[in-house]
């Protein structure tokens, strides 16, 4: 049975071009980029060259960047950071945030400081009325993500981030969805630090990137040598970091392609859910245009996961780092889905890579066994 991939929102399969440009640096060179010497230095080179094809996929300068190895750790970096050299007042971060961005605003309970959400509307959209009156209480941190891993809707973000700055508050974004599948500029965004990461655009798994105002004031998670700019203290994972620098350059040169494709592979989608009659969330807004989530009335999401799985169609029930949970969707939950419904959430994401043929297959796949596990309910009932 052929397998295909449809949850690219959760990884995305390494680009053979970026594979090429990281054997060296595995198999090869053994230079420390803290090394003086000649293999030293052409690690260190490496590693900015990279830094800049970063920084220009992000619209952003390259001392800006400070790699990390993830976006999890980017998001802890930018919450517990920068609220640190702060009064501890509150930290605001919308109801739809991936926990690696709640669990640490959370955390910084223990040191005094409160964590409030901030509310979306039916379409996941943040209620902007709202924040304002959220925001006259002091605020140290306000936290949003540019577009959300479930939905793919997309924030305004460049107009939360003005009221942040207009009540003295930091903003941070959460930008990993967001990089390879929409134009990005750090400064047009008008946050204080945006966090990216590689797996998600075809680059490896274990690099990723603070994007930082260089004005704020920021505290390190790691202590040690002094490793990017003394903020992210460890050797650097050269090899890792050279293939995200070639993933973002490939994602850049690549974006309209992209999204002219995963938008047409979207719209047939969508128009073949229209006659199995689901729910499909977000999709009156502004959305990524390679993501669709849907619910089926009465059909568990995981349940239609697995069966979709084993035939032969990789996609979702929610996000991957939330998958070991039964709870239904907190994002859908936070936009006012009911929870019966929400339990049904599927998400289909697709890529460069898929094909109209597959979205056909996949649509005549999953009718089927829709009809399947709904004759297996009114048989059971």
């Amino acid at each position: 049975m052929t397998s295909v991939y449809l949850d690219h929102n959760a990884t995305t399969q390494l680009d053979s071009r970026v594979l090429a440009a990281m054997l060296p640096w595995m198999q090869t060179q053994s230079g420390n980029p803290t090394s003086r010497h000649t293999f030293g230095r052409a690690a260190r080179e490496a590693i900015e060259r990279a830094r800049s094809q970063v920084a220009q996929a992000c619209g952003a300068y390259a001392s800006q960047v400070i790699f990390t190895a993830t976006g999890t750790e980017a998001n802890n970096f930018a919450i517990k950071g920068m609220a640190a050299n702060q009064v501890a007042r509150q930290i605001l971060t919308s109801a739809i945030e991936h926990p690696c961005v709640t669990r640490p605003a959370l955390a910084m309970q223990a040191l005094g400081y409160s964590s409030q959400p901030i509310a979306v509307n039916e379409q996941g959209k943040v209620d902007l009325a709202p924040l304002k009156n959220q925001l006259k209480t002091p605020t140290a941190l306000l936290s949003v993500m540019l577009a959300n891993n479930e939905t793919g809707v997309v924030q305004d973000i460049a107009e939360i981030a003005k009221l942040a700055r207009a009540s003295g508050a930091l903003m941070h974004t959460d930008a990993v969805q967001g990089l390879g599948k929409m134009a990005l500029n750090f400064t047009d965004l008008n946050v204080h630090a945006m966090t990216v990461s590689s797996h998600k655009i075809h680059g490896p798994q274990g690099a990723a990137a603070l994007i930082l105002d260089k004005r704020v004031d920021i505290q390190p998670l790691l202590h040690g040598g002094g490793q990017e700019r003394g903020l992210r203290s460890g050797t650097e994972n050269v090899a890792a970091i050279v293939g995200f620098g070639l993933a973002c350059e490939l994602a850049a040169s690549n974006l309209a392609t992209y999204q002219a494709h995963t938008q047409a592979l979207r719209a047939q989608f969508e128009q073949g859910l229209s006659a199995i009659k689901v729910s499909i969330f977000g999709n009156q807004v502004a959305r990524l245009s390679n993501t669709s989530f849907f619910a089926v009335d009465n059909i568990e999401g995981e349940t239609l996961v697995m069966a979709l799985d084993r035939q032969g169609y990789a996609v979702a029930s929610g996000s991957a780092c939330s998958s070991d949970s039964t709870e239904p969707s907190q994002v859908l939950l936070a936009m006012g889905v009911n929870a019966d419904v929400a339990r049904g959430a599927v998400r289909v994401s697709f890529s460069a890579h898929n094909t109209a043929q597959q979205v056909a297959d996949f649509l005549a796949v999953l009718n089927n066994e829709i009809n399947r596990l709904k004759q297996m309910t009114a048989i059971a009932a």
